[in-house]
């Protein structure tokens, strides 16, 4: 925190004798100046501006969402993103948080079937609506769903930090057009940003799922 600014003087403790100080001099030493009275003038006495008062925490405000088929009831600060809430409410850790200004799409949700950064969506944005998260797409009994398998068989991840992103554009795209040809996967992974693969392999994992 900054320094208050208001601090008059530069001795640490005021005086409280009853001493006046008759030097004139503003005490500069790191000792305290025994010689002065507050309000006496020529006295050097350090009087810090009160602290500014914290301001209470927002109100929390309703919140019900459907998370990977299972719904919730929430009450969060307004301001908080979609993706703090998923990954601390919830505990879907899966959603990565990389950017947080909507550049990288590695928080990459989808929201009705859409993809959205969730670190720029504010989760009552989207009360009352469906969201899926990479966790989603396992199968029930926890094995790799297609798209997860193809992305591990073609190497379509290194670091792996961006890869839910592309998991779930992935999924919204194979939703919207079941056989896209590979200029179309390009394109749509493009919104991405990954700096390991060079996409070439995540490409090619998308174009596997569609034969």
């Amino acid at each position: 925190m900054t320094p208050d600014p208001g601090t008059l003087g530069t001795s640490d403790t005021p005086n409280t004798s009853d001493t006046p100080n008759t030097s004139g001099t503003p005490n500069t030493s790191g000792t305290p100046n025994t010689s002065a009275t507050p309000g006496t003038s020529g006295a050097s006495v350090t009087w810090s501006a009160p602290a500014p008062s914290t301001p209470g925490a927002p109100e929390p405000v309703p919140l019900k969402l459907t998370v990977n088929g299972r719904p919730y009831a929430l009450e969060v600060e307004a301001r908080r993103s979609l993706a703090d809430v998923v990954r601390r409410d919830l505990g879907l850790t899966g959603t990565r948080v990389g950017c947080e200004t909507g550049v990288c799409g590695s928080c990459t949700v989808l929201v009705d079937d859409e993809p959205v950064r969730a670190c720029t969506v504010l989760a009552v944005q989207a009360d009352g609506q469906r969201v899926e998260t990479v966790e989603s797409l396992a199968e029930d009994d926890g094995r790799l769903g297609p798209l997860q398998q193809a992305f591990q068989d073609h190497f379509a991840l290194q670091c792996g930090f961006c890869t839910p992103g592309f998991l779930m554009l992935g999924t919204a795209l194979l939703r919207r057009e079941p056989a896209p040809g590979r200029e179309r996967i390009r394109s749509c992974v493009a919104a991405n940003l990954c700096r390991c693969t060079g996409y070439r392999p995540i490409v090619d994992a998308i174009e596997a799922v569609t034969r």
